[in-house]
């Protein structure tokens, strides 16, 4: 069942930025990048920690610990130490809001 919540209004994650908000799934992170927006865990699935703060190269994240790299844009574990990949979440914009379907 989809459960879209809103997380932020549009003009507060412009392209080319994120943000990060607290869900009932825990943490997510918005990414407004050219094709749109994506949101994904913020959990390195290597180690559990945060990720979002990491450098982002085109479509990838770079885990600010050790330096796994993840695909924005379906969670993909794309270097190591990472082997498993991240849940990735739906992303929209309605009326303004950007919403995240927490219950995929």
């Amino acid at each position: 069942m989809t459960e879209w919540i809103d997380v932020a209004a549009e003009q507060d994650c412009p392209k080319g930025e994120r943000i990060i908000v607290d869900t009932d799934a825990g943490k997510v992170a918005i990414f407004h990048l050219s094709q749109g927006f994506y949101a994904i865990e913020d959990r390195c699935s290597h180690d559990g920690g945060e990720l979002a703060s990491g450098e982002c190269e085109g479509n990838e994240i770079i885990c600010p610990r050790h330096g796994a790299r993840f695909c924005i844009l379906n969670g993909k574990a794309l270097t190591a130490p990472a082997y498993e990949d991240i849940e990735v979440f739906e992303v929209r914009v309605n009326d303004g809001m950007i919403q995240v379907d927490i219950d995929n």
